[in-house]
């Protein structure tokens, strides 16, 4: 069947294709002097010092790893209610994870208690996840780092203009990560940026995306230096000019967008309530900060069958989603991390489906999403009731 409402969708217009088909004409693809104005603007944006721009958010936060010297030996604390970059970030560098557990049904971010009980003598960074574009606890958390001497990587993904007691998210910890993929608030199809009022760690990610040279091609072109050296293993993390063109196109639609995203968000909630919901929770309804209301989770009633709900929703020709399968569930992580039990985030993980989110969503498309929830939700507990017995 057609979907006629899709999980998400690009708000791209003639302003990005006449931006794509301005550096075409330039004639200089890789990056140059569109890619250094998208990085001031977007660290202007956040209030960071400086901003890097790279190939995906996993790129971002590799080399936020990489800058901040974490290595064999090395523990780091991550969310396992997240997609899985998260993970495996770290595990590029050869350090281990210790996954924290939620907060719980009505915040699916990690829980700063659970991150305390996760501290051993080799633990060395905390790697959180702003689940949805809603603020973790970051006072609560900045304060276990301090108390540590631990740093902080804000996986950021999700959070572009969100923020905490007036402060961007991805500028409380040493280093933020933002990812541009496709179904982010702010698109670019691939690409990422790394955020940081460090200057030293901002000058290991630049020299790190770029094979650890100390100077770059676009540096060469204008002769402002003949040669290079290379002093560190660096890698080819650079994004283009294509997409950093987009990307300055997304950022200038980026605080519209977010606020229609809140108005989607806040007619959901106004419309997934009644006898007819029962069971039916919404997370974050208490949150506290400014979300970028990247995605809209509800986490279904225990006796509602999830597949079928959204096979039910699918028939209706509205695409859902899951975010997200734990990481620690996966066969490489269960081979890796046997026998580890987060139930928070297991049961909330059982229970969660994404409905469609995105600024170009229509109010009348909003309102037949929550009708066919309804009628989802009924057809899915009358299954979940009614099992079909197994053939003989």
């Amino acid at each position: 069947m057609e979907l006629r409402i899709p999980l998400s969708d690009l708000d791209f217009g003639p302003e990005e294709e006449q931006a794509v088909l301005d550096v075409l004409r330039r004639r200089w693809l890789t990056m140059g002097a569109i890619t250094q104005e998208f990085e001031k603007e977007f660290a202007d944006f956040v209030g960071a010092n400086n901003a890097i721009a790279v190939s995906n958010g996993t790129d971002a936060l590799h080399l936020a790893a990489l800058a901040l010297g974490i290595g064999p030996g090395d523990e780091v604390i991550v969310p396992a209610l997240t997609f899985v970059a998260t993970a495996n970030a770290v595990l590029y560098t050869n350090a281990e994870v210790h996954f924290a557990d939620i907060i719980g049904d009505e915040n699916l971010n990690v829980s700063p208690q659970e991150i305390e009980k996760q501290i051993t003598s080799q633990t060395k960074a905390i790697f959180l996840v702003h689940y949805g574009g809603y603020p973790c606890r970051m006072p609560e958390i900045v304060e276990i780092a301090r108390c540590h001497n631990l740093v902080i990587v804000e996986d950021a993904a999700h959070a572009p203009g969100a923020a905490i007691d007036d402060r961007s998210l991805g500028t409380w910890g040493d280093i933020g990560c933002f990812s541009f993929f496709s179904n982010k608030n702010l698109a670019t199809g691939e690409g990422g940026m790394v955020v940081t009022n460090r200057d030293d760690l901002a000058a290991k990610v630049r020299s790190l995306r770029s094979h650890g040279m100390t100077t770059l091609t676009w540096d060469r072109y204008h002769g402002h230096a003949y040669t290079y050296d290379v002093v560190a293993l660096g890698h080819n993390y650079r994004i283009d000019e294509i997409r950093s063109a987009l990307g300055l196109v997304q950022l200038h639609k980026l605080a519209k967008n977010n606020a229609r995203r809140q108005v989607i968000t806040a007619r959901y909630r106004q419309g997934i309530k009644g006898k007819e919901f029962a069971g039916v929770e919404l997370p974050f309804l208490n949150s506290t900060g400014v979300s970028s209301c990247h995605i809209f989770p509800i986490l279904l009633p225990e006796d509602a069958d999830r597949q079928v709900f959204m096979d039910a929703m699918r028939a209706r020709g509205i695409q859902t989603s899951i975010h997200y399968p734990p990481i620690h569930h996966f066969s490489y992580y269960r081979k890796r991390y046997p026998g580890i039990s987060l139930p928070i985030t297991e049961a909330v993980a059982r229970r969660e489906v994404t409905l469609p989110l995105y600024p170009t969503l229509k109010d009348t498309d909003v309102d037949y999403v929550i009708v066919s929830s309804s009628e989802a939700l009924t057809v899915a507990r009358s299954c979940a009731a009614n099992p079909v017995p197994d053939s003989v």
